[in-house]
């Protein structure tokens, strides 16, 4: 049990443990005051029904807060069940859509005749005309810089400001 409901049951307990102590005292008629009247009654019955009404009024607002925190929490439920159930949806029906969207782009490809195989085939078929260009080009640029640096040796040989330099074919 909570600690809430053993505390308030044991100031319930002690109430009662008083009022059977004390009963004959409780009982004793006294004279009362209503203002307009005097009534002779027994004050302490009376304040031991005044704390039973205070007692069962609280009783009935706790059962009423719990029932409609209950009702309440229960309507959020299936409101929340309603909205995951609607979010659900709208995944799967954007889920159909992109489906629907990539199927079509995958026809268009169809469509055109170009399949992935071919156009691999294409690509690597550039790149292998660039490659034998490129090659060629740094081919050609090799031979004018060796013509450069050959001419520019004649140059200073004949300037006189070179040795001669042994080449395989001068000997």
């Amino acid at each position: 049990m909570k600690l809430r409901t053993v505390f308030l049951l044991l100031i319930f307990t002690l109430v009662a443990a008083f009022s059977a102590l004390n009963w004959h005292a409780f009982t004793t008629p006294t004279t009362l005051s209503l203002g307009v009247a005097q009534v002779e009654a027994p004050l302490g019955v009376i304040m031991l029904g005044v704390i039973a009404f205070l007692a069962a009024f609280f009783l009935i607002f706790v059962v009423y807060v719990q029932a409609s925190a209950l009702f309440d929490s229960r309507r959020h439920a299936q409101e929340l069940q309603l909205n995951r159930e609607l979010a659900d949806k709208a995944e799967a029906s954007r889920f159909t859509e992109l489906r629907s969207f990539l199927e079509g782009e995958l026809q268009k490809l169809a469509g055109r005749g170009t399949t992935p195989a071919a156009s691999d085939a294409a690509i690597l078929e550039r790149l292998d005309r660039l490659e034998k260009v490129l090659l060629t080009g740094m081919e050609q640029s090799a031979n004018s810089v060796a013509a450069c640096v050959g001419e520019l040796e004649d140059r200073l040989e004949r300037r006189g400001d070179l040795p001669p330099v042994h080449r395989p074919g001068n000997l």
